[in-house]
């Protein structure tokens, strides 16, 4: 925590409501990126530091529960999804991935939450469940391939959550309303942003970071087959995840996005208007609708 700061006796006001607006607060006040979006959590809610840092732990954890919790032999009620996690994890171990090991791992976790989500069992909605696998598939790699800690990890987390809300307010992560942009594209550039900053980056860099992740899924279409969260949804979560990586190492390297972060969620959120309803988790168009799809929830035969 920045040394000059005594959390227990603030009782100041701080929002946010671009990342243009964290940023300056970073810099004004001589915070990191997270304690801003710390102080508002703590402001919103009318909780203490301790209370607001325990509960982003609490979610970290239930994401380390569900990744350790996967079922290799668990299949989901439509038989559609299950068991490519631990199909990837082998190929893995064989040492054919010619992706590497950190690239390969975060490959397999994004993979098997978004089965266990599929399967019913428990995972955390990051920022949705369909996108559940992007963020926890980056960070606990992150953690064990980088030796970080725990408490370095929650900071992180914060910062996920505050791109995420920024996405929230001025676009939207729900599928139905912007496309699959809106789920895989807000969880990649959540979990670029909190990447970078595991990294050592700075404020500008975690923004770069956030807007590398999304430009790249801009217009992304929404077309779960049978309106399930799992073709192509799982598999998406595995882009999403390897796309922060490789958005995280474009800002470290001192790359700046051209356009800046919040005008890019401003384009996201133009371009989720536009889309035609049949993109944005109706099931009517994309690949919902390909023959196989149809075959699949027996609309053909």
């Amino acid at each position: 925590l920045s040394s000059d700061v005594s959390w227990h006796d603030w009782k100041g006001s701080i929002m946010y409501h671009s990342i243009s607006d964290i940023i300056k607060q970073s810099e004004q006040e001589k915070i990191a990126f997270w304690e801003v979006v710390l102080r508002a959590d703590m402001e919103e809610r009318g909780v203490s530091y301790e209370d607001s840092f325990e509960t982003m732990r609490h979610m970290y954890r239930a994401m380390r529960d569900a990744d350790a919790g996967y079922d290799p032999k668990a299949r989901s009620a439509s038989g559609m999804a299950g068991g490519a996690g631990e199909m990837l994890h082998i190929y893995n171990e064989s040492g054919k991935n010619i992706c590497g090991d950190f690239v390969g791992e975060v490959m397999e976790k994004a993979i098997k939450m978004g089965e266990s989500n599929a399967c019913m069992h428990r995972i955390v909605a990051a920022p949705t469940a369909g996108s559940c696998g992007v963020i926890p598939a980056v960070f606990l790699v992150a953690e064990k391939r980088l030796q970080l800690s725990e408490d370095v990890m929650i900071q992180a987390m914060f910062i996920t959550a505050g791109i995420g809300a920024v996405i929230a307010e001025n676009a939207s992560v729900a599928g139905a309303s912007g496309g699959c942009q809106a789920e895989i594209g807000s969880a990649s550039a959540m979990a670029a942003a909190g990447l970078a900053y595991l990294q050592g980056g700075n404020a500008r860099q975690i923004a770069d970071a956030a807007a590398f992740a999304l430009k790249n899924m801009l217009g992304l279409a929404c077309d779960p087959v049978g309106g399930l969260v799992e073709v192509p949804c799982i598999k998406r979560n595995v882009a999403g995840a390897v796309n922060a990586l490789t958005s995280a190492q474009l800002a470290m390297a001192g790359i700046q996005s051209v356009i800046p972060a919040d005008e890019v969620i401003d384009a996201m959120r133009r371009i989720g208007n536009d889309m035609p309803s049949s993109i944005k988790e109706t099931s009517l168009g994309g690949l919902a609708v390909s023959p196989t799809a149809l075959v699949l929830t027996g609309q053909q035969k």
